[in-house]
């Protein structure tokens, strides 16, 4: 274990679950993030006990990372690194029958919280001097033509693709990497607002025959944190298994 702390934001996912279960006990300290339910957290706190701080807010709302930023404050220590993973669910839309509230929604989850956050974590990385990872959890919809009817998820994402290349560039050289990690389709309770038709034909045409598992993008998250990618910064590393 270092003496680094992380800040998960959206750690009550499975995605979250399982990063926590993979490189959890490489830090000292643990801000766990949950919008409406700190459930998806029970074991992890039975495992990490007082090492792992809860922190509820809902990021649908207008003060999206309000909450968070309080909590660290009142903590006094900063992250060394910083993971965003929180976005709504995905859910097919027609724009003809989409409103802005939707696309509020997805920008207020996916991006506002993520800038909120951000300015205040990694000007304390900037000022202690000491470096740090910031990993933005982006979607393949990023890549190449997206899927139709998500334009409201889809828009979230691009904003904020651009949010984490304009950081990279600002804090290169600072010690400061900031990279974006694009997943595939993963058969996670995230899909159950789409048909099991998209789901089922995004698995026919993978190349292996299904939809990733969550298990199989956690290497990446565990490499772009680690001391060997120090140098990469700005990157938007898509992980599909050959889609």
């Amino acid at each position: 274990m270092t003496d680094k702390t992380l800040l998960l934001l959206g750690a009550s996912s499975e995605v979250g679950n399982r990063i926590l279960e993979d490189i959890g006990d490489n830090y000292s300290l643990i801000y766990a993030h949950y919008g409406k339910n700190a459930d998806g957290l029970k074991s992890a706190k039975e495992r990490f006990g007082d090492k792992i701080i809860l922190i509820g807010d809902d990021f649908s709302s207008e003060d999206a990372g309000k909450k968070v930023l309080e909590a660290i404050e009142e903590n006094g220590i900063w992250p060394d690194h910083m993971i965003h993973l929180a976005a709504p669910g995905l859910e097919h839309i027609r724009f003809s029958k989409s409103t802005y509230d939707d696309f509020e929604k997805n920008l207020n989850i996916c991006f506002k919280s993520a800038v909120t956050v951000s300015k205040d974590v990694i000007k304390h990385m900037d000022k202690d001097k000491k470096g740090g990872r910031v990993i933005f959890m982006l979607s393949s919809v990023t890549d190449g033509m997206p899927p139709k009817f998500m334009t409201p998820y889809v828009t979230a994402k691009y904003a904020l693709l651009g949010f984490m290349k304009s950081l990279s560039t600002e804090y290169a050289g600072k010690g400061i990497t900031v990279n974006g990690i694009s997943p595939g389709m993963m058969e996670t309770k995230f899909l159950s607002g789409i048909i099991d038709h998209a789901i089922e034909d995004n698995a026919s045409k993978s190349p292996f025959g299904r939809n990733l598992y969550v298990e199989e993008v956690i290497p990446a998250f565990r490499f772009l944190l680690s001391d060997d990618a120090s140098k990469i910064t700005g990157q938007n590393m898509v992980v599909t298994g050959g889609m």
